[in-house]
């Protein structure tokens, strides 16, 4: 998008401008807000435009705040009070099933983990901390993607939009896709089976904040061979789907209403 550090800088002036603006802007009016050449604006814009940082209103002849933009804010403001009220109730989790837990929010079309509480019993898995996955392959990014508004996953998943891999398995086309959402949406829960990691597989219910917006999600990843890994003298055998879903709803209420959900 940038050419240059002066570019990069204007970009994030823009950025920071449209911020502030309750309606649309024009072109014009944004490179006299930032006081640079408005050729070099356009040219600017509309490669924050092919990213997904600003969109146009062809109509209005205006420009504001993409989807991009709007989740990279959206996370931010989320994950200080997310991470702060979520340690303690994902530890309380993993001691409850013995396996390991973790809290994620949307950053676009990826799944960024905020933070994981690993199981002392379970193997070290690839949503660490600030690691981020392809959303459509994670169970934590299905369900919350199952709460965004139509618009919102046409904008992040175009009709055009490739499907990447990681193991094989995995929706490949828009349609499969909308499927799975649309089966999160019915169930109240997303689940992958070895999409992310083979041999592993992950449910996830969603984290709410006041007004009832799905903003995050919690998730218990476990393993799904035949013989699955028996946990240590005291703690059980390896919990069932059925006690990882009641444990996660009351988890995930918990977290929600700290956030102020009142269900």
């Amino acid at each position: 998008m940038a050419e240059d550090p002066a570019s990069s800088l204007r970009a994030l002036r823009i950025l920071s401008f449209l911020a502030t603006q309750a309606n649309p802007v024009s072109a014009v009016r944004i490179a006299d807000a930032i006081d640079a050449p408005r050729s070099s604006t356009f040219r600017l814009l509309r490669g924050m435009q092919s990213l997904g940082f600003v969109t146009h209103l062809p109509e209005l002849q205006a420009y504001a705040l993409g989807i991009a933009a709007l989740e990279i804010g959206q996370a931010f403001g989320i994950q200080v009070p997310l991470a702060r009220f979520g340690r303690p109730v994902l530890e309380r989790l993993v001691q409850r099933l013995g396996e390991t837990a973790h809290l994620a929010v949307l950053h676009g079309h990826e799944t960024l983990y905020i933070h994981e509480e690993a199981s002392p019993f379970r193997p070290a898995l690839v949503t660490a901390k600030n690691v981020r996955l392809p959303a459509h392959l994670t169970a934590s990014g299905r369900v919350i993607l199952a709460g965004l508004e139509q618009d919102q996953l046409k904008a992040l998943f175009p009709p055009d939009y490739a499907f990447i891999l990681r193991t094989g398995k995995g929706p490949t086309t828009h349609a499969e896709f909308l499927q799975q959402l649309a089966a999160t949406r019915r169930q109240g829960f997303a689940r992958e089976f070895g999409e992310v990691t083979e041999g592993l597989a992950s449910i996830a219910k969603p984290v709410r904040d006041r007004t009832g917006r799905i903003v995050a999600s919690i998730a218990v990843t476990h393993s799904y061979n035949t013989q699955p890994l028996a946990l240590p003298a005291g703690l059980g055998d390896a919990p069932s789907q059925d006690v990882i879903l009641a444990a996660l709803e009351r988890v995930t209420r918990e977290l929600s209403r700290r956030l102020g959900w009142e269900p």
